[in-house]
């Protein structure tokens, strides 16, 4: 099982840099397309209030994605780490991961199947060794 839960925490680091990607590609498209809407706004008056209001959107869009795909990182690692926080944060964000159909559904059912396994408890949790006693 300990080769599945590596699996499973390199595929939430890579979910995760796409969608780090993604906000990278979003920032660009609407940076560009500010860039564009202020060489017209010399000669379109309207151009002017445009350039804020695309300006806004595009950053709010790539603070959502950036956002919801930040977590995937961090429990990627905190996997690969087996830190005894990773665990339950895997199952939550395996979870939310079952709504971003289709990859992020294949990938949340992965992560429900693999951290609610018994071996992965006892891989988060190993059984504490009783003292010697002399």
């Amino acid at each position: 099982m300990r080769n599945h839960l590596q699996i499973l925490a390199i595929l939430n680091i890579v979910w995760g840099s796409i969608g780090v990607f993604a906000a990278l590609i979003i920032l660009m498209i609407f940076g560009g397309a500010v860039g564009i809407i202020g060489m017209v706004a010399p000669h379109e008056p309207d151009a002017r209030i445009a350039i804020p209001i695309v300006g806004v959107i595009g950053s709010i869009i790539m603070l959502i994605v950036l956002i919801t795909s930040l977590p995937s990182i961090l429990v990627g690692i905190g996997l690969l780490k087996t830190a005894p926080w990773a665990r339950i944060a895997g199952i939550v964000l395996s979870v939310l991961h079952l709504f971003s159909i289709p990859f992020g559904t294949a990938l949340g059912i992965y992560g429900l199947w693999v951290l609610l396994a018994q071996e992965t408890e006892a891989i988060f949790h190993p059984q504490q060794q009783s003292p010697i006693r002399i």
